[in-house]
């Protein structure tokens, strides 16, 4: 089992930007990918981003050139760079890890949430 937990999250203006961070512990050799994703209200939760333990990455096309994501693997740690913020990106933002298996990607642990709103 893998636990993850989040920080960094909180309120700004319309164009700030914020960093997420999201600590791994337990089981961590179980795990080769960690990702972000992202939900609001009255919406489907979101793949943004998510990194390999290689250091692969891929992006929501919508926010790839706002939002960066990095892991520090010597922390267990993923990050969330996230610039030029708009109202809409308001949502309660999610730390997941699992495992690549081919192309398959099989989910195995979330975080409990952060709240990000971005104020007009």
């Amino acid at each position: 089992q893998v636990q993850l937990v989040e920080s960094g999250g909180g309120l700004v203006q319309a164009g700030g930007s914020l960093r997420l961070s999201c600590a791994a512990s337990g089981s961590i050799g179980s795990i080769n990918a960690m990702g972000w994703y992202r939900q609001a209200p009255g919406k489907q939760r979101e793949l943004l981003a998510r990194i390999t333990s290689g250091g692969s990455t891929n992006t929501l096309d919508s926010v790839e050139d706002r939002f960066t994501i990095s892991r520090d693997n010597a922390k267990n740690t993923v990050y969330l760079q996230m610039n030029s913020l708009k109202p809409e990106d308001t949502a309660v933002y999610f730390c997941n890890a699992g495992a690549y298996r081919g192309s398959y990607y099989y989910s195995s642990s979330w975080g409990q949430g952060i709240q990000v709103t971005v104020s007009s």
